[in-house]
């Protein structure tokens, strides 16, 4: 099957096949948008500086300039001579972060939820939401911008930190929006700007730190057919109204005075929802809340599974950490301007991947999560290599050697009922850390 699959995939240069679903008019818009559309003749226009950011997204080891060696994006002179060093630099700095933010969001409003509604439990298309952070270099303007941890001492953590915060359709863990900001900046507060993207007839799994009244119960009121799933908080005060069946009820959530201080007096002092129970072997017993009400469209057995779905955004943020940046310490950008633009190049080209692997699944007959996404970023970054440098008419016989990596191309069936209790992998260094000078005001 995968070589069969694999056949139809190589049917057309690589780079052709990738960012087919980006439509070139989406480019121009954006650079009209932001203002960075390229007026006077130059090697590196803008245009040409929006593929050097995706590359620089995609080839976490390159250097700029490598990248635009590397993808033949310089235009000719006719002098013959490489780009000056300072060229690509330029290019981006003109560029900014406005253009690629546009284009990233014009395309996660087109895929994320078209793969949402294709991949859809019993009508509603699921999502997630929640956040992580990323380190960013340790410059004057990047530790003003963003922060980062501070103890108990006073002392600061090694490098400034992004918190982000992203809404991801879980069965193909594309981006349908995303959010980020300093890191004080609660999750809660990135992700107002979100909720706003959840379309109607959908449901949207969060985890705890999002179990507030005034967030699920604005999303579950506004809109047609909009719920929440999330788990309940070891403190939540519930009353039973009705019992809907094993471990299935209806019931109050209780806001004590002080929570309702705290979110707006206007919030009542109660406010329905379903309670499911359930126990996985291992684990303590659960309870999950949902404004899914109607226990007969919605199974309770079928709702204590789902919830479990919401761990596919842990497995999307570390497809982003560890493989397309490679493990390393921070991103490359030393201007809050750059980390900026750097992070939309990473979502837009990490959506450009998943959008090919759901085409890859639906060729295959399997779920987009039982596509190798490591197989995946390789044969990408592969073929983007050899179709820069080979005659598209040569590439089908050149990539037989890349075939090899088909064999894992698809995964085998997660074994669900594995269990890695939290453990100390590594020990930490004895070496001191080596702290940020941060001057006294």
């Amino acid at each position: 099957m995968a070589l069969r699959l694999t056949d139809r995939y190589f049917d057309r240069p690589s780079f052709e096949r990738l960012v087919e679903g980006l439509d070139a008019q989406w480019v121009e818009d954006a650079l009209a948008a932001s203002g960075t559309a390229t007026m006077r003749r130059r090697r590196l226009p803008a245009e040409q500086a929006v593929w050097l950011v995706l590359g620089m997204a995609l080839y976490r080891g390159m250097s700029i300039v490598e990248i635009v060696e590397h993808l033949q994006l310089a235009l000719p002179d006719g002098s013959g001579r490489a780009v000056a060093p300072s060229a690509p630099v330029q290019a981006r700095a003109r560029l900014g972060d406005e253009a690629i933010r546009w284009i990233f969001e014009r395309c996660a409003r087109e895929w994320g939820h078209s793969a949402a509604r294709r991949h859809a439990w019993r009508g509603l298309a699921l999502y997630g939401v929640d956040g992580t952070t990323m380190r960013v270099p340790d410059s004057p303007d990047n530790r003003a911008t963003f922060g980062g941890q501070t103890g108990r001492s006073e002392t600061h953590s090694s490098y400034p930190q992004v918190r982000m915060v992203t809404l991801m359709a879980l069965r193909t863990h594309l981006l349908a929006a995303a959010s980020f900001g300093a890191y004080t900046a609660a999750e809660l507060t990135l992700a107002e700007d979100l909720w706003a993207e959840v379309p109607d007839c959908s449901l949207c799994i969060v985890d705890r730190g999002f179990f507030t009244a005034t967030t699920l119960t604005a999303l579950a009121s506004s809109g047609s057919d909009r719920h929440w799933l999330t788990r309940a908080r070891k403190r939540t005060q519930l009353r039973t109204i009705k019992r809907l069946g094993k471990d299935d009820e209806l019931v109050e959530i209780v806001l004590g005075d002080s929570t309702r201080q705290r979110l707006g007096p206007g919030l009542p002092q109660t406010w329905i929802a379903r309670a499911v129970r359930y126990q996985r072997p291992g684990f303590p017993p659960q309870i999950l809340l949902t404004s899914m009400l109607d226990h007969r469209r919605y199974p309770a057995r079928e709702i204590a599974a789902l919830y479990h779905e919401r761990w596919e955004l842990e497995l999307g943020f570390d497809e982003v950490k560890t493989e397309m940046l490679d493990r390393e310490e921070a991103l490359r950008s030393q201007s809050p301007r750059g980390v900026a633009q750097e992070i939309w190049a990473l979502a837009l080209v990490y959506n450009l991947v998943r959008a090919e692997m759901e085409r890859i699944a639906d060729d295959a007959g399997v779920p987009p999560t039982r596509i190798s996404f490591v197989t995946a970023l390789h044969l990408i970054r592969g073929f983007w290599f050899l179709a820069a440098r080979i005659a598209p008419g040569r590439l089908p016989r050149q990539l037989q050697k890349l075939r090899g990596d088909l064999s894992r191309f698809i995964l085998p069936e997660r074994r669900s009922a594995r269990s890695f209790p939290r453990a100390v992998k590594i020990k930490m260094s004895s070496y001191p850390r080596k702290r940020p000078l941060i001057e006294a005001a």
